[in-house]
């Protein structure tokens, strides 16, 4: 695994393989590198792919006192992408991952890029009496607040309950029966340093990149699960109409993580991209 050293001196951990037109796998909120490791893989015959591991992320110590926050993600993004001095890059982020690379956009444009893949994000999680397109279309303030306070308390158990409590039913049953899937998140997720991931949360539900939308001069591919835990379609639709240059693909009886459900076909569809942004 190779590093760069971010200008707070957070070592910042990463994978790269293959060679050609280079690709960047951003990750989601308490995951790591390893989790884009298989379709990385797939990719490396005709590009250069890169998998990080976020500030605060894929169980890498921090310095005291240093960030988690998405801004100094975006800008660990553009120092890695300036390190290796990479140009028409396409960026592909799930969940956490998609809101980093819109930080990226909005605070470095898009002339490094040449498309993005944005894996079931909203751009605004929190809701409001004009935003309904956030998590389960009522996660507003209050209950943000609460659920900082229980990650706080419990972090795995608190997370577990937001996957849980959204709209997918299944996710519902599999958490009250104790499935063997949940039981074993609960022990991934006890493992991990929650503070850190504590404070990136507080960042994440601070971000709206409505605004942000709309300047993406960039192709867009859009890839959404029909029952994610936390999005409604709406939330895709809204995406692909503020993109000007977009494409959205509902993958069926897919969750918040539709690239695994339909793993051939999301490889198939993300090469297919690549091959036209890339050229």
């Amino acid at each position: 695994m190779e590093k760069i050293t971010a200008t707070d001196g957070t070592k910042i951990h990463y994978l790269r393989l293959g060679k050609g037109s280079p690709v960047i796998f951003l990750h989601g909120w308490s995951a790591s590198a390893k989790d884009w490791l298989p379709f990385a893989s797939a990719l490396a015959d005709h590009h250069e792919v890169i998998c990080w591991d976020a500030r605060g992320h894929g169980g890498h110590a921090q310095n005291p006192g240093s960030s988690s926050d998405i801004r100094d993600m975006a800008t660990d993004l553009q120092q890695l992408i300036s390190h290796h001095q990479l140009d028409n890059v396409l960026l592909v982020g799930h969940s956490m991952g998609a809101l980093t690379l819109w930080q990226y956009i909005q605070d470095f444009g898009c002339s490094k890029l040449c498309g993005v893949c944005i894996v079931d994000q909203s751009p605004r999680l929190i809701t409001d009496k004009q935003w309904q397109n956030g998590i389960y279309g009522n996660f507003d303030k209050i209950a943000n607040e609460q659920f900082i306070s229980k990650l706080r308390d419990n972090f795995a158990e608190a997370l577990l309950q937001l996957v849980a409590n959204g709209y997918n039913r299944k996710s519902y049953e599999n958490y009250h029966r104790n499935s063997r899937g949940f039981q074993q998140m609960r022990e991934h997720l006890q493992t991990l340093d929650s503070e850190p991931l504590v404070q990136c949360w507080e960042s994440l539900t601070a971000a709206d990149f409505t605004g942000v939308l709309p300047l993406m001069d960039i192709p867009a591919l859009l890839i959404y699960g029909d029952e994610s835990q936390f999005y409604a379609q709406a939330v895709a639709e809204y995406v692909r109409d503020n993109i000007s240059d977009s494409e959205l693909h509902i993958y069926e009886n897919s969750d918040h993580s539709p690239q695994l459900f339909h793993r051939e076909r999301f490889i198939w569809d993300l090469q297919t991209f690549a091959r036209r942004v890339s050229r």
